[in-house]
């Protein structure tokens, strides 16, 4: 746990900024100072220094924003802004976000909270924040051109309504919103409920992040916003594999995971080694009567799932999107399958020409990770990381949860690589064969075929002159 002035003070992890220059120096005064964050770790859970006390979120690869207390008013300060995120080390990218990263940081507030938002636009055009999943005046829904005049470039504008209901929400813009969200303007908002909720079970552990995809070329550093398919980067919270963290959990922890999908498609997230519950979505905690054990969840576009089990299997188990090109790291659709063709030299040869030449192994795309291709600048490969027993060959969306019988409560530091219990590995078979045994013969099948009788088929050539035939 961390008070707010431990949060702000920690050593290179957040620094004050100042918001737009156009904002006065009397406005600026009366607003929450704008805390940025530009580390991409996972920062400890924020306490809440005031208001209502509860079990804080802990955001992968990101943090909680804190905020002050204005006569009861919980207020925060959003500052829309380009940022530098590094996805990966050796990668960064040119994106858009709030208070230094994106995804922005988490807001946490407690059911029945009065809230204000002030967002401060210093991008090159306007912007305006929605408040994805909340019930709220209309005018606060942010909908730029419907629900308010879009935020200039270099003004605030002010958001202010109550936490109705316990939740798990996102905010993004819905102004150009094309642009900015393939930007990766996004981040996670957390409802705590007041009380004991017959339906929100406490956790020892909360984690939170979001979906999100990029197209960013080899060697270039900006987005293409204009791809709705044939994205390369696929990301836990605009990182990816191995760039992002560890989940690291006590044995015996109830863990809840809490996933926003804000890409282009759906994303079926599996947990090994555990079963678990779907506790909630954007609309709210579910009937505990529609649960049922499950290992993996699909989260459509605009969808949150938060799901909850018992870290009950010691060991370290991965957690990823099941769609196999999404733990890939960027990966071109047009690279062509050489499967059984020994092109390694010729490969060599091609990328001290055209770096980012790239073509399937014959044996497979593990074959890549022994060429040792060079790669172009600002770029990672495609699989990459490497565990305790080699290569993981994965990329992108995927991680580890990492469960430990001496993890101590409330510690979230990583403890490294499980150390498994003699006998507990799959190894190398080097004894005697096991005897084969020959299949029997199939009995025809469910539909055997009817027998037939043999066709005497005959071919006769016809004659010259006839039916306007000839032989020439």
């Amino acid at each position: 746990m961390t008070s707010r002035r431990s949060f702000l003070s920690g050593a290179g992890a957040i620094t004050g900024a100042v918001a737009a220059a156009s904002v006065s120096k009397v406005a600026l005064a009366a607003l929450p100072e704008p805390v940025l964050q530009t580390r991409p770790d996972t920062m400890p859970p924020l306490s809440p220094p005031t208001g209502r006390p509860y079990n804080p979120v802990v955001t992968l690869n990101g943090w909680t924003l804190p905020w002050r207390m204005n006569n009861g008013v919980k207020e925060f300060h959003l500052v829309a802004e380009p940022v530098v995120r590094e996805m990966a080390p050796g990668m960064k990218a040119h994106l858009w976000g709030y208070n230094g990263q994106s995804p922005g940081p988490t807001i946490e507030v407690v059911e029945g909270d009065r809230v204000r938002i002030f967002v401060t636009n210093k991008l090159p055009e306007h912007t305006s924040v929605h408040w994805h999943g909340q019930r709220l005046p209309s005018g606060m829904d942010g909908v730029t051109g419907l629900t308010q005049p879009g935020i200039p470039a270099g003004r605030t504008f002010v958001y202010e309504f109550t936490a109705r209901r316990p939740g798990t929400f996102m905010y993004h813009p819905h102004g150009d919103e094309m642009v900015q969200m393939a930007m990766g303007m996004m981040g996670f908002w957390v409802t705590h409920p007041k009380e004991r909720h017959p339906l929100i079970a406490p956790v020892e552990r909360d984690f939170v992040w979001l979906l999100s995809a990029f197209d960013i070329e080899p060697g270039a550093y900006t987005p293409k916003v204009m791809t709705m398919l044939d994205f390369n980067l696929w990301t836990f919270n605009s990182r990816i594999f191995p760039g992002i963290d560890s989940l690291n959990v006590r044995l015996g922890d109830r863990v809840r995971l809490r996933v926003g999908n804000l890409t282009m498609t759906n994303h079926p997230i599996h947990v090994h080694g555990h079963e678990f519950e779907v506790t909630g979505t954007d609309g709210g905690p579910t009937p505990k009567a529609s649960r049922w054990p499950e290992v993996t969840t699909d989260i459509a576009v605009g969808q949150m799932r938060q799901v909850e089990f018992i870290a009950d299997e010691p060991g370290d188990w991965a957690l990823h999107c099941h769609k196999s090109h999404h733990t890939m790291n960027a990966m071109g659709h047009d690279v062509p399958t050489m499967i059984g063709v020994d092109h390694r030299d010729v490969v060599r040869k091609i990328t001290k020409l055209v770096p980012d030449y790239m073509v399937m192994g014959e044996r497979g795309m593990a074959d890549m990770a022994e060429m040792e291709m060079p790669l172009p600048d600002n770029t990672i490969p495609m699989m990459t990381g490497q565990g305790p027993f080699g290569s993981v060959e994965m990329g992108g969306m995927f991680t580890v949860l990492k469960v430990r019988a001496d993890q101590k409560p409330g510690h979230y530091t990583d403890p490294g690589w499980f150390a498994h219990p003699p006998g507990t590995v799959a190894h190398e078979f080097t004894g005697a064969a096991p005897a084969t045994t020959q299949a029997p013969a199939p009995a025809g099948g469910s539909m055997p075929a009817t027998p037939r009788p043999p066709v005497e088929v005959q071919v006769r050539k016809p004659g010259a002159g006839r039916s306007g035939h000839s032989n020439h």
